[in-house]
């Protein structure tokens, strides 16, 4: 595996969130049910009212449907193949130095700044030396 995987990873993050995010307006969409009410009486003495409530989802809903069922199993695809990088990412991570670790984790995955990068890691450490570390360790092969 390689140090391209990491590229990857910014991208799975952001796909994986799209996904999410599609995902809820399916599932939103589904659970859209067409309520109304009914008046009417009795047929026999004493005519007295009555309301009827009648809920159902709209024919139109019920065809619609089978798309969002199509949509909803891309966008579970999408999120499964951004997990699979996430994974990767995970595994590759595990290769590198402790010091390289935390420098990926606190610049890729929590977007810090390269000073506040600087700070987390303590002792001294420059944004600006912090940056060509890991600008050397990409270039790397």
């Amino acid at each position: 595996m390689d140090k391209s995987i990491l590229e990857q990873y910014i991208d799975a993050c952001a796909l994986w969130e799209m996904a999410e995010a599609e995902l809820r307006e399916i599932r939103k969409r589904k659970q859209s049910i067409v309520q109304d009410s009914v008046k009417g009486s009795m047929h026999d003495f004493p005519y007295s009212g009555k309301t009827f409530h009648i809920e159902g989802i709209s024919p139109d809903a019920e065809e619609a449907s089978k798309e969002e069922d199509y949509q909803e199993k891309l966008a579970n695809r999408r999120k499964e193949s951004a997990q699979d990088i996430k994974k990767q990412v995970d595994e590759w991570l595990l290769t590198v130095s402790p010091r390289m670790q935390r420098i990926i984790r606190y610049k890729i995955f929590d977007k810090m700044t390269w000073g506040e990068v600087a700070v987390k890691m303590g002792r001294k450490a420059t944004a600006d030396g912090i940056r060509m570390e890991f600008q050397r360790f990409m270039e790397d092969t």
